[in-house]
């Protein structure tokens, strides 16, 4: 484990040797009941919110897509998200997929509207030069709501993170279905963590109601975050992070 985790007071929740084997095979594990349900609400709550705020440029310090009502940078915007990037099973696993110390890569929303949310099959890092790693990414869905087949659930095919190449020298239609993907499904308050390297996309929601989540993705300390938490942090963000957060966040020599 990291010891600079330790030092700043993150409390270690080992793993399962199932869990373990999960992660290294599959390349995903699924976390069920993570999320209290008062929290629930208030993510779900805070989800709709900074949405309905935010209108047209939801999402757009990030990306936006057609069809998703799309969140980011949700460091900044409320105090109900802080417990999501410092939550300890989730670290716990993130470290032993990268295996060495990591910082968060970004916090951002993601609800495919009823008929929408297909995306081609990717990964969010490629593979490793070598099988077993070094991985460079660890992603998290946060679901807010039940994710089932019919609303969507995100795709992935297991294994495929130690599957050597580009997936396109593998699949010819990223938007078809894979023979051997399955889906991420779970009651509302689970987390599902990934393999940055993981073949996965979101699918079809075919439902007509939401299917809420957050992204909390995390990527090791050597290279860049998708979101500059340095460069977003807001003052009032700032002066209530705590020691292990400014760790996580990669801001520990901002100002207060």
């Amino acid at each position: 484990m990291d010891n600079e985790l330790l030092k700043r007071g993150f409390s270690l929740r080992p793993l399962t040797s199932a869990q373990r084997r999960a992660l290294d095979t599959e390349g995903f594990l699924v976390l069920e009941e993570i999320i209290p349900l008062d929290w629930l609400a208030g993510l779900r709550h805070a989800f709709d919110e900074i949405h309905d705020r935010e209108g047209d440029k939801a999402g757009e310090e990030v990306a936006q897509m057609e069809g998703v009502r799309r969140l980011a940078d949700l460091v900044n915007k409320g105090s109900v998200f802080d417990a999501v990037y410092l939550q300890p099973e989730l670290l716990t696993a993130v470290f032993h997929v990268l295996q060495r110390p990591f910082k968060l890569h970004s916090l951002n929303g993601h609800d495919p509207l009823p008929g929408s949310g297909l995306q081609i099959l990717h990964a969010d890092w490629g593979q490793p030069a070598e099988p077993g790693g070094p991985y460079h990414v660890v992603n998290s869905m946060w679901m807010l709501d039940d994710f089932t087949r019919v609303n969507g659930a995100t795709r992935c095919v297991p294994g495929s993170h130690r599957i050597p190449g580009r997936i396109t020298d593998h699949v010819a239609d990223r938007l078809a279905d894979h023979p051997d993907q399955v889906h991420l499904t779970g009651r509302a308050g689970s987390v599902a963590v990934f393999n940055g390297s993981l073949w996965h996309s979101s699918y079809v929601n075919r439902s007509d109601a939401p299917r809420r989540a957050l992204h909390c993705a995390f990527i090791a300390r050597e290279h860049p975050q998708q979101t500059n938490q340095r460069e977003y942090l807001r003052p009032a963000t700032a002066q209530r992070l705590s020691p292990l957060a400014r760790y996580i966040l990669d801001v520990e020599d901002c100002p207060r």
